[in-house]
């Protein structure tokens, strides 16, 4: 009796570019190709096809994105084009990325998971063995995933209201669209469940969650819940506590409701820390930006944080250098970052986006001066942040363990609840001074701070 041989599944080699929020759309496409059969590869070269996700928020990350394309098509010649530089307008109709790279197989804007799926199945067809249509992994209902097991990002809605003159995301990602909150705790829940020890939750503007549906009340465990960001971290932290997790908040924009969010920070419920894009400080130019806030408020804002919760971290991102911008002003925001003494800050200067309003507005800065007032604003935002680091030494702080060669007999590297992945500094995991003290990636450790390097901490592990 002959035997059928089975033909090996399709290939499919992932890129994906950008942000956390662009991530949680290349988790989404790699759950469903998963679900139907489809393998990855890591090359292009062993890959039957290719799909890139695409940046395309500043200069430098379209160059990239174009740049990786061209990269995929010279190794592998099949190349599915979706995410935000995909949403970008070219000529006669067409795509930038189509402009630039006539021959890809198909381009999507972001959040498009069908129509990825669909271009997929016209180029290379799904297989029909139906035992493979079950999406593997420990997370479930949760999908794949691209982070490392101990941690990962949930994303509880798209899109945003603002219309920031500097940014174009709205053009791309469309207005906001809040998440269901109980699918949004399905996930969750699967996430804990699958060993998660840190969800971040991010979006385009976490505060605005439920704006969209006015709040409405949806339902979860049989309860109901309303759409909102005061009872959405309600839940988070319950659902955290039983599996002695971390709840990290992103993108936060300053409105006085995040007041409410405070005190559960002060309980435990959540972590401390808040991720807060300020941009600046003077009103003048907050006014230009069309920021939903005013300089002044926001630093009453944080002092009244600090208030309720003196282990408050907040970390933030500036611009230097937009249009208009008198030293004046500049000086404000200086000042402002003294005051403020905020933990964690980026900065950026500047640049022009292609179909952002802010190229419209006067008094556009030399390059060489708007790079100069980055460089000034970065040694005034790691000063104070280098003071704070130092206040931190004799202290015991808990640290997720992200790295630990040989179970950590030789040291790791972790992470405070002050330090996001990726975005902030680290805690340098010196050898424990007990022998029998082992460290294990993704989870906790006891540490006694004993030093600083730049940007990070050093620990040793208790």
């Amino acid at each position: 009796m002959s035997e059928t041989i089975a033909a090996p599944a399709p290939r499919i080699g992932f890129v994906s570019l950008g942000c956390p929020k662009n991530l949680t759309d290349s988790e989404l496409i790699l759950t469903q190709l998963s679900a139907e059969g489809y393998q990855t590869s890591k090359t292009f070269e062993g890959a039957d096809l290719v799909v890139v996700n695409t940046c395309g928020f500043i200069d430098d990350a379209v160059r990239e994105s174009l740049d990786t394309i061209g990269e995929a098509l010279a190794d592998n010649g099949k190349v599915i084009v979706t995410g935000c530089l995909g949403a970008k307008a070219g000529k006669d109709g067409g795509t930038l990325v189509q402009d630039v790279h006539p021959s890809v197989l198909a381009v999507t804007g972001p959040q498009a998971t069908q129509q990825v799926m669909d271009a997929v199945h016209r180029h290379l067809p799904k297989p029909h063995d139906p035992f493979l249509d079950l999406v593997p992994g420990v997370f479930g209902a949760a999908g794949l995933k691209l982070t490392p097991r101990h941690y990962a990002y949930l994303k509880i809605s798209e899109g945003c209201n603002h219309r920031c003159t500097f940014c174009i995301i709205p053009s791309m990602r469309g207005d906001l669209v809040s998440r269901p909150i109980g699918e949004v705790l399905k996930e969750a829940q699967a996430l804990f469940e699958g060993g998660v020890k840190e969800l971040l939750i991010i979006s385009q503007d976490t505060s605005a969650y439920g704006v969209d549906v006015k709040y409405r009340t949806g339902f979860w465990g049989g309860r109901p819940v309303r759409t909102r960001l005061l009872e959405l971290v309600q839940a988070l932290g319950e659902l955290a506590a039983p599996h002695g997790a971390w709840v990290r908040l992103h993108y936060v924009y300053p409105y006085p409701h995040v007041d409410e969010i405070v005190p559960l920070m002060a309980e435990g419920k959540v972590l401390p820390y808040l991720d807060v894009p300020l941009q600046h400080s003077h009103p003048e130019v907050l006014r230009r930006m069309k920021r939903p806030a005013s300089g002044e408020k926001n630093l009453e804002r944080i002092e009244r944080w600090r208030a309720m919760c003196p282990e408050i971290v907040v970390r933030s991102t500036f611009i230097a250098g937009f249009p208009g911008e008198t030293e004046e002003e500049f000086q404000h925001l200086l000042d402002f970052m003294r005051a403020a003494r905020i933990d964690r800050a980026g900065c950026f200067a500047y640049s022009p986006v292609a179909g952002a309003a802010a190229n419209q507005l006067p008094g556009m800065l030399p390059a060489e001066l708007r790079e100069e007032r980055r460089a000034r604003f970065m040694a005034v935002a790691e000063q104070v942040s280098m003071d704070k680091l130092r206040e931190r030494v004799g202290a015991t702080m808990q640290v997720l363990v992200d790295s630990a060669p040989a179970l950590g007999r030789r040291g790791g590297v972790g992470r405070s609840y002050a330090d996001a992945p990726e975005i902030d500094g680290v805690v340098q995991l010196l050898p424990p001074e007990k022998a029998s003290k082992t460290l294990k990636v993704g989870s906790f450790t006891r540490a006694r701070i004993v030093g600083t390097q730049g940007h990070d901490l050093v620990a040793v592990p208790i």
